[in-house]
């Protein structure tokens, strides 16, 4: 069975519901308590073989990072657990976490110190300055670099799906946006981040990522922002489109999907079957159509190219992964989970009814922070 682990990006907010610069802070209690860390991202595991709480690029952030995992139960303990140690770190410090994908409420990002955080700064300037957004990333083992690259060539035409499944993030400074997932606009201005066209082999993605390097845009190998990309650290295979999600169960479902494209995906391979012929442009539009929709429109149907009901379309991946889930004995908690979203929608959704319902962003991250801590919402009078 292929081993995965997750990292989560976490809002850092005070009682009332503002982000606040308090992540630092917060981790250093962490790490009093040998929870945390206090490196820099690039010091650090990769996420899938280091449990871990860490800084973020910025101060109104913390991330955190499973064990090793086999089973979507020891996933599910593993994300209650170290989101309950980052929301006590947090508490330590005056403030809570929150599994929000951007800020409900307007707020001034203040970047967290550290040499590679300024030069991330210094080089990207205004995308870097208005950057505050969270995201999960899904590590699942592979065998070598070979299969690595036969996944990546065959998950990537259905990696927008799981953005529309995941969506977390309507607002945006204050105001609704039309998205369900604006993170995945906002992450989109990065200049190396989104889809890729098809490698040759393992060698021929290598080039590329050293060719990226050579034109001194990302700073070093973390900023290889693809929607999916090898790990340089582990044999992992990194999927990176979703939103980070309010409820843990929603993040077990994604980590199942994910664990499946990915074995799907090395089957076909050593079967010999063709990769699917799609250009990277639209992908990108794929991928700009969930943001936008979520699982309440039309999706952009890897399978025809056209667009297709959310519902028929999120079926269609389910079917596509079935064997291997059923194989890795998932397939009940994943079909159950998605089905779930798909009767009561994603946390884009929750988040809109909470704001309906009173008027009030501030109180849309207070309902957060209540499930992130594994509460129901607060109800519209609380």
């Amino acid at each position: 069975m292929r081993t995965l682990g997750i990292e989560e990006e976490l809002l850092v907010v005070d009682p009332g519901g503002r982000p606040v610069p308090l992540g630092p802070e917060a981790l250093e209690v962490a790490a009093r308590r040998g929870q945390g860390e206090t490196v820099e991202e690039h010091d650090r595991d990769d996420g899938a073989e280091g449990a871990h709480l860490v800084p973020e690029l910025k101060a109104q952030q913390v991330e955190l990072g499973t064990r090793v995992c086999r089973t979507l139960d020891q996933v599910t303990g593993e994300l209650r657990s170290w989101r309950d140690r980052a929301d006590a770190a947090a508490t330590a410090a005056g403030a809570r976490v929150a599994a929000l994908a951007t800020s409900p409420v307007a707020v001034e990002p203040v970047r967290t110190p550290g040499e590679r955080y300024d030069r991330i700064h210094d080089t990207f300037a205004r995308i870097a300055a208005e950057q505050l957004t969270c995201g999960c990333h899904v590590h699942v083992s592979v065998d070598d670099d070979e299969e690595g690259v036969a996944v990546l060539n065959r998950i990537r035409v259905w990696l927008p799906v799981l953005t529309a499944l995941t969506a977390n993030s309507p607002f945006w400074m204050g105001t609704d946006t039309g998205y369900a997932s604006y993170r995945s606009q906002s992450w989109s201005r990065w200049p190396s981040a989104g889809p890729n066209g098809v490698f040759a082999d393992a060698a021929d993605y290598h080039r590329l990522i050293d060719d990226v390097l050579a034109t001194g845009t990302a700073v070093d190998t973390g900023m290889v922002y693809f929607d999916a990309r090898l790990s340089a650290n582990w044999p992992t295979v990194e999927v990176r489109v979703a939103d980070v999600a309010l409820r843990v169960e929603d993040a077990v479902t994604h980590a199942g999907l994910v664990r499946g494209l990915v074995e799907t995906a090395a089957r076909e391979s050593r079967d010999g079957r063709p990769v699917p012929d799609v250009r990277p442009e639209l992908v990108r539009l794929a991928a700009w159509r969930a943001g936008r929709s979520g699982l309440s429109g039309e999706l952009v149907d890897p399978r025809t190219g056209r667009p297709a009901p959310a519902a028929e379309v999120v079926g269609g991946l389910l079917e596509h992964v079935r064997p291997a889930l059923a194989d890795a004995g998932d397939e009940q908690r994943v079909t159950e989970g998605v089905t779930e979203l798909l009767r009561r929608g994603t946390g884009a959704d929750l988040q809109r009814q909470v704001h309906e319902q009173t008027g009030d962003l501030a109180a849309v991250v207070r309902a957060a922070v209540a499930v992130t801590a594994g509460n129901p919402a607060p109800s519209p009078d609380r």
